[in-house]
């Protein structure tokens, strides 16, 4: 009960007319920043850091948390009207997202996606406020072994199962593994695949990679089919869920929100990976019925574990002081700029700001579901803006996205060679998820494998000394190989179906 009255308090000083001010402005830039492609929250609370000095802490973290929520759900705009993903996070989205859009279904895809961040926002939250302790031990005791396989399991799902070719998934893989080794060796200090470019020795900034990939490898496949097919109004459907869109929802919801808190609270690697793994989850258990053509549990899991999982990060900042996300990481540092030092002491030293922040967190979820229902048909009108003057307006944010990742115009450069990347892919079939995957995934995978071996002192072993290691590894095995069996199980023993004429 103690946990409840402190969330109380918390609500009761987040009610004020200035703190709700400061979640409104918070969620309003969010989703906006959201929205255009390439600058998602993480650059907006790097920007704003400097303005909120003259406020107090408690203020400025109120609309920070907005600005992050806010920006999970611009992300998804985006990714369902444009094809083009506003966060990596929202990668996933797009895949049913967009079909729904071009099939008149825009704004059904949108409320779904509002009304899954919410719910699985809400109860992020409030698993955070009432179970972070036992959490954050939770993810002290788990090994460099287990968060390995638990990368390496996210890889081998994910690629399996999209596009018509799992070889062409898997060249994808290994082409985003490859761009992730670029930069310089955490251990040894060598320049990796840099070609004497000193710009090269950070590692590339996965919003240049992600926007040039998506937005504008799109935007050039676009403009190269303009004159084949002609610009169409593209149909807008009803604001609002139907039964039949409420009944194939509520489920995804649910599962996305059990699978996104998780990885965000151990910490895991972000909202990246659930979100990935809700996908396929989805797509196993519907049999591919409609997959791939605009299936609207396509959008409602990805979503819901997009928002649970943003709510779980802060279960390691605010608990062990350990940053998941490019945004929580900007947030520690805000943290450290107020003198404030997050950890396990936190909740007791600064139980005022801590509790008050949590309870802002489900106001402003609440925020987004007011603020972004009733706009669903202004964001699916967005769809009627001729093709040339949206997709102009796409590059020019996505280039404006690359050159404030760093101020550096060489980034400008790296946004056109992985657009002319995007555009070759699109064109020989590569699926590009598994790239992205591969470029967010592989510096985790790599730092978490030498610290295995690093333990184990060299020997392959350590990679199997923990339980949770082995059975993810085993399911890894089990989706590689499964397909096969059952391929050949089916040539052997043909249905009757099958053998019919």
């Amino acid at each position: 009960m103690d946990s409840l009255d402190l969330l109380l308090g918390g609500l009761g000083a987040a009610l004020t007319p200035e703190n709700l001010l400061y979640a409104a402005i918070g969620v309003i830039l969010g989703t906006f920043v959201g929205v255009l492609p390439g600058i998602g929250p993480a650059m907006a609370v790097a920007l704003l850091l400097p303005v909120t000095f003259g406020l107090g802490a408690t203020q400025s973290f109120i609309m920070f948390a907005g600005i992050y929520y806010g920006g999970m759900y611009g992300g998804s705009t985006t990714s369902i009207l444009l094809n083009t993903p506003g966060e990596s996070s929202s990668v996933m989205t797009a895949i049913e997202g967009n079909k729904m859009a071009k099939k008149g279904r825009a704004a059904q895809a949108l409320a779904t996606a509002a009304i899954g961040s919410f719910i699985a926002g809400t109860i992020g939250t409030l698993l955070v406020a009432f179970f972070a302790p036992a959490l954050a031990d939770i993810g002290v005791e788990i090994g460099a072994p287990s968060y390995f396989a638990i990368v390496v399991l996210a890889m081998v799902l994910v690629t399996s199962v999209l596009g018509d070719s799992k070889l062409r998934g898997f060249i994808s893989l290994f082409l985003g593994l490859t761009i992730g080794l670029v930069g310089l060796d955490l251990n040894t200090g060598q320049a990796r695949l840099s070609f004497d470019q000193p710009l090269l020795a950070d590692r590339l900034d996965i919003v240049v990679v992600a926007v040039g990939i998506f937005a504008l490898g799109e935007a050039l496949w676009v403009a190269a089919h303009l004159r084949r097919k002609p610009l169409a109004v593209i149909p807008v459907g009803q604001p609002w869920m139907g039964k039949d869109d409420w009944r194939r929802s509520w489920k995804p919801w649910l599962r996305g929100t059990a699978l996104g808190f998780p990885f965000g609270a151990v910490p895991a690697g972000g909202a990246e990976t659930p979100t990935f793994l809700s996908y396929v989850l989805e797509r196993k258990l519907a049999k591919g019925k409609e997959f791939g053509e605009g299936a609207i549990e396509g959008v409602a899991g990805p979503e819901a574990a997009n928002n649970a999982s943003a709510a779980g990060t802060f279960v390691p900042l605010l608990a062990m002081g350990i940053p998941v996300t490019a945004t929580s990481a900007v947030m520690l540092a805000a943290f450290t700029s107020y003198g404030i030092q997050p950890g396990p002491q936190l909740m007791s030293t600064e139980s005022d700001l801590v509790w008050t922040l949590l309870a802002s967190l489900l106001i402003g979820n609440a925020l987004l579901l007011v603020l972004n229902l009733p706009l669903a048909p202004l964001w699916a009108k967005l769809l009627m803006i001729p093709r040339p003057q949206l997709y102009a307006g796409i590059l020019f944010f996505a280039s404006l996205g690359a050159y404030a990742a760093n101020l550096q115009s060489f980034d400008v450069f790296l946004l056109l060679v992985f657009g002319l990347l995007g555009l070759v892919m699109r064109r020989f079939g590569l699926p590009v998820l598994p790239l992205i995957l591969g470029v967010i995934l592989g510096p985790l995978g790599e730092t978490r494998f030498r610290e295995a071996l690093t333990i184990s002192g060299g020997e392959v072993s350590g990679l199997f000394n923990e339980v949770l290691a082995v059975v993810l590894y085993a399911i890894a095995v089990l989706a590689i190989v499964a397909p096969f069996i059952i391929g050949a199980v089916r040539r052997r023993n043909p249905t009757k179906q099958e053998v019919s004429p």
